[in-house]
């Protein structure tokens, strides 16, 4: 009987590998699995720090960005992308978008005025934005694209350059159709994790195994026209 039993289990474990294997496979894929961060100081990368103090509160703007990203994974805000009249969805919905200008707004800058303001005064840049409309253009990652490569600094996408991701970096994926923060976390080859909302369980995670990179941004502000910027001010 005990031999029987045996049989049994081995035969359904062999008809259930697959269904084991494709469930393993997806669990790791979606970083579900239990994983180890590692940091700069891990692979002797040294931490580039902005220049520039936007907001004036101590900490710089590379690294707020990245903070103010990270707080909005915290608050795991439900993937929504309506339209919102006014422009800003509420703290508890957002899409990847949301997470980049809520970063911004950390560091003290207005992302969907600083945006508005470039396609007032360029809009043949913006073929996106026609008509132009402030309560979405910010929202969307084709224009977000434009601006980026306009204004910022542009960086290797070979994620395998380690030294050259860092903590508050932008980057944009291959289907120009979604956008995240660099967070200062690493994968064990030193690779780093992307902060982004795309309705996934995990809004910090080692999205590289995911997501081809077809733009990698640093924000330097010092390097930006001042008519450009725009200070956060609540609205």
């Amino acid at each position: 009987m005990k031999k029987l039993l045996g049989i049994i289990f081995i035969f359904f474990l062999v008809m259930a590998w697959p269904a084991i294997k494709t469930a393993y496979q997806l669990a790791d894929l979606y970083n579900l699995l239990p994983q180890i961060s590692y940091s700069n100081k891990d692979f002797d990368i040294e931490t580039v720090t902005s220049s520039v103090d936007y907001n004036e509160n101590g900490t710089d703007d590379y690294t707020d960005i990245m903070l103010g990203a990270r707080a909005d994974r915290k608050n795991k805000p439900d993937y929504d992308p309506s339209y919102v009249l006014g422009g800003y969805p509420p703290e508890d919905k957002g899409v990847c978008t949301d997470v980049v200008w809520r970063g911004f707004r950390n560091a003290g800058y207005s992302l969907r005025w600083m945006l508005d303001r470039d396609i007032t005064l360029y809009p043949r840049d913006y073929p996106n934005a026609n008509p132009k409309d402030d309560n979405i253009d910010f929202r969307r990652v084709k224009n977000l694209r434009v601006f980026f490569d306009k204004y910022a600094v542009e960086l290797t996408t070979d994620i395998n350059d380690i030294e050259q991701w860092q903590g508050g970096d932008i980057v944009i994926f291959k289907d120009n159709k979604h956008i995240g923060i660099v967070s200062d976390k690493r994968n064990a080859d030193g690779q780093c994790y992307i902060i982004h909302n795309g309705g996934q369980p995990k809004r910090e995670e080692d999205y590289f195994k995911r997501g081809e990179v077809l733009r990698h941004y640093r924000f330097d502000a010092s390097l930006v026209p001042q008519e450009i910027l725009v200070r956060w001010e609540g609205n």
